[in-house]
């Protein structure tokens, strides 16, 4: 994987699955450091460092989700020299990040590439014909408010003008990709999803997120979790709970295919 695209956090075990996660609206790689913390050495997350943010910020953001999710699928079926393309992965996306992370399965799947053993999704509403209302903000004004109220740990950090310029960019760019973001109906994935929410999201409801599970043949389920649209910040044992058994079962599932076609 290429490491422009990826961070890595600690060390794992040698056989550790690999999660690839997915950041928020606005959100860069280290969003992800503490759910890294909690499950390692057991598994081995790397998330996607999106241009704009952070290291990159001097890039141009991407503000398009298939381009995205493209740009992401590449980096995996490219792999590197330690063999990257051949290890098994997981995928988590919260928020935005749902939506690249289901894309970008999406297309692994459209093109015969290997795809994730498992899909986390969280904080997101399954896609449908329509979008949602609160993707389509008018201006910096309106992103700055559907920030605030989403909440989450680093919501202080927008009483800074100076911090506030600097992330406006990337907010700007991924606003703009939800936005345009339409989808229409395809072939189902053939991979496990699970979904995680909040019962206090205020943009999200569980009828929403559970939406999710038409959208593959493979087993499903839905887990919700007390909290806001940032759950993951006060449940963040819990979650790393469910991660752990989803990919643990994930990989066992496998084994036994394989198995069974030897």
């Amino acid at each position: 994987m290429d490491g422009q695209w990826f961070r890595r956090f600690g060390d794992p075990e040698p056989d550790a699955l690999r999660l690839i996660c997915f950041p928020h609206a606005g959100g860069a790689a280290s969003a992800y450091q503490p759910l890294s913390r909690r499950l390692r050495p057991h598994v081995e997350v790397r998330a996607v460092q999106y241009p704009g943010r952070q290291d990159r910020r001097l890039e141009t953001p991407v503000a398009d989700i298939r381009e995205l999710a493209g740009i992401v699928a590449g980096q995996l079926e490219a792999g590197d020299e330690a063999g990257d393309a051949e290890a098994p992965f997981a995928f988590f996306g919260h928020s935005m990040g749902a939506l690249v992370a289901y894309e970008t399965a999406r297309i692994l799947q459209e093109r015969g590439a290997r795809p994730p053993r498992r899909l986390f999704l969280s904080a997101r509403g399954a896609p449908g014909p329509r979008r949602s209302r609160h993707d389509l903000l008018p201006d910096d004004d309106a992103i700055l408010a559907a920030v605030r109220r989403l909440g989450g740990t680093g919501v202080a950090l927008f009483d800074d003008p100076e911090l506030v310029a600097m992330v406006l960019p990337a907010l700007r760019a991924d606003y703009a990709a939800l936005a345009a973001y339409s989808w229409t109906p395809r072939e189902p994935l053939h991979t496990p999803v699970t979904v995680l929410c909040g019962d206090a999201d205020p943009v999200v409801s569980v009828e929403e997120a559970a939406g999710w599970r038409a959208f593959t043949r493979a087993e499903s389920e839905v887990r919700v979790f007390p909290g806001g649209h940032f759950y993951v910040d006060q449940r963040l044992d819990d979650v790393a709970e469910v991660v752990l058994r989803g990919v643990r079962s994930a990989s066992a599932a496998r084994v036994g295919n394989d198995a069974c076609h030897d």
